[in-house]
């Protein structure tokens, strides 16, 4: 979860701005959290709090109705809406919020089965299903140890049938302009990255690098990388300043919780 956010705050300030460069700065005033972090933090509490998917996202996005960049178009429709129901959607949103439930859950089938739950409130469709499965699942084989990182393609490859680009793809596709805004795009771009970093920064550096769905990339490839690798205290105290009282305390009961493991 803490790899989310960070990953998210990082890459946010190029997400509609310059590309970023090769040894950028990860943290500066241009920074922010985005709706990637508020979703993040809202699985999280509807875990903890054995509240409903769907009311903690909308409780949270209704508290910060503004994030950096925004909520997608759909998104938003169904926040505002009387009578929200799943759209279909198969978007990245699905994958870059679904890291607490590889976490809070310490069995393969629930956390397959909460990581659908926690999509199919709004990203209903085989493909936002399946990225959140996909990375909730990677999380929890890592941190687990049921594989280890050479494991990790193939693994992801025969269980959700992604095939991954290599990193050279990964740097062309978003230089190229393209911005990545669904599961079978970001998800294994992010794996990829992950697959390919030495420690917690190198793999947001990567993603961050990638361009396109920054913000999105970094948290996707930081919640991964989260759970293999340790983050630096530096970089967890950095990224946390940026967030207000209610979501740190959320963010402090998740900690606790998984110490408790």
């Amino acid at each position: 979860m803490l790899g989310a956010i960070i990953g998210d705050i990082v890459g946010s300030r190029f997400e509609f701005g310059e590309a970023p460069k090769k040894d950028f700065t990860l943290f500066t005033d241009d920074c922010g959290y985005t709706d990637d972090t508020i979703c993040t933090v809202a699985i999280a509490d509807a875990i903890l709090h054995e509240r409903s998917y769907q009311e903690s996202l909308r409780d949270w996005c209704h508290r910060y109705p503004r994030p950096m960049g925004g909520y997608g178009g759909r998104f938003q429709d169904w926040l505002e809406s009387d009578d929200p129901h799943p759209y279909g959607s198969y978007g990245n949103g699905s994958a870059m919020r679904v890291s607490p439930v590889g976490w809070l859950f310490q069995d393969y089938h629930d956390v397959m089965n909460e990581a659908k739950a926690s999509a199919a409130c709004t990203h209903n469709s085989e493909e936002g299903i399946t990225g959140a499965q996909c990375v909730a699942t990677v999380i929890y084989w890592l941190r687990t140890c049921r594989i280890n990182r050479d494991e990790v393609e193939s693994a992801v490859q025969r269980n959700f049938h992604y095939s991954l680009p290599t990193i050279e793809e990964v740097m062309k596709i978003g230089r190229t302009g393209h911005f990545d805004a669904t599961c079978s795009e970001t998800v294994p771009m992010a794996v990829r990255c992950f697959l390919e970093s030495e420690n917690f920064e190198d793999a947001v550096r990567k993603a961050v690098l990638a361009d396109g769905d920054t913000d999105t990339k970094g948290a996707i490839t930081g919640s991964i990388a989260e759970a293999y690798f340790d983050i630096p205290d530096n970089i967890t105290e950095k990224a946390l300043s940026y967030l207000p009282k209610d979501m740190l305390e959320i963010i402090d009961e998740f900690i606790d919780t998984i110490g408790k493991e």
